[in-house]
């Protein structure tokens, strides 16, 4: 992978090994999509396993999409990208701390590709926090909600419930207050019963699985994306995922050295407590 450095910048522009270019986050010392890039990660680790096309094709109204770490654009714009074609409006809702991800993205839009198409409602989006446009047959509105996601979720409703979620933080170990027990809690609670809702991410802890199963989602195996051979696939209904975890999987949660949900925003490593195996078990998925 070698790095070009832009002076003054949180951010580097970096071409990762098969010769796509990324953005490297130097604050962070992680680098976004690493291994295959942001339109490859994103069709198969969001588009394909959410059946995104066919969903919104299917799909009577607006449909919702939260975007949950924008960073550079790469995973909301594959999405516009994907759903071009398709009649069905799109609202999409993208939550940050910072939009200069973004900002940089735009600046090397040439090298990254995936930003030249939608530079113009990039740019106003960044001006206004909003945009209306015509993403080919398809109406969309692309909205900001820039801040503390975990806060944003503690507070009143302020936008739609979702039918689909792009989860993209940064990992547990450096941003622990979005991998927590309350954090995902708070997440099902924003969901409506009434609107499916699935939600991919690149982690397949066991910690993350057994955290999203207490909050409350129904959560099952991802599709292989880069380096990763599986992912993680919650919902709030059964009926959106194709592998749901088994009950065998249950015994792997429960040997596991690394498997109690995080009760507060610090990072670590623990085993099931007697309470979190009983109530794991008693999961309507396992029933």
């Amino acid at each position: 992978m070698a790095a070009s450095v832009t002076p003054n910048s949180n951010y580097k522009l970096v071409r990762l090994a098969n010769g796509t270019f990324s953005i490297h986050s130097a604050a962070e010392k992680e680098t976004f999509h690493p291994v295959v890039g942001p339109m490859a990660e994103a069709e198969a680790l969001y588009i394909g396993q959410l059946k995104l096309r066919e969903r919104l094709r299917n799909h009577d109204g607006e449909f919702v999409i939260w975007d949950v770490g924008l960073g550079g654009g790469g995973n909301v714009m594959a999405v516009f990208h994907a759903t071009a074609d398709l009649l069905c409006p799109l609202r999409v809702v993208s939550f940050d701390r910072t939009t200069e991800a973004l900002r940089f993205a735009l600046e090397y839009a040439a090298d990254l590709g995936y930003v030249e198409p939608y530079r113009a409602p990039a740019e106003e989006f960044l001006k206004a926090g909003r945009v209306i446009f015509r993403n080919g047959a398809q109406p969309v509105c692309w909205e900001l909600q820039l801040g503390d996601f975990p806060a944003f979720l503690r507070g009143a409703p302020t936008a739609s419930a979702p039918h689909a979620i792009l989860f993209d933080a940064y990992s547990p170990a450096k941003n622990p207050a979005m991998w927590s027990a309350p954090f995902f809690g708070d997440l099902y609670r924003w969901l409506d019963p009434a609107r499916p809702c699935a939600m991919p991410t690149y982690s397949r802890s066991t910690m993350l699985r057994v955290t999203l199963l207490l909050a409350g989602f129904y959560v099952g195996l991802g599709h292989a994306t880069g380096e990763k051979e599986e992912t993680t696939l919650a919902a709030n209904t059964l009926a959106l995922l194709d592998q749901p975890l088994p009950r065998a999987w249950l015994q792997r949660a429960r040997r596991s050295r690394s498997a109690e949900p995080l009760r507060e925003a610090v990072y670590r490593q623990a085993p099931l407590t007697p309470a979190t195996w009983e109530e794991l078990q008693q999961h309507p998925q396992f029933q």
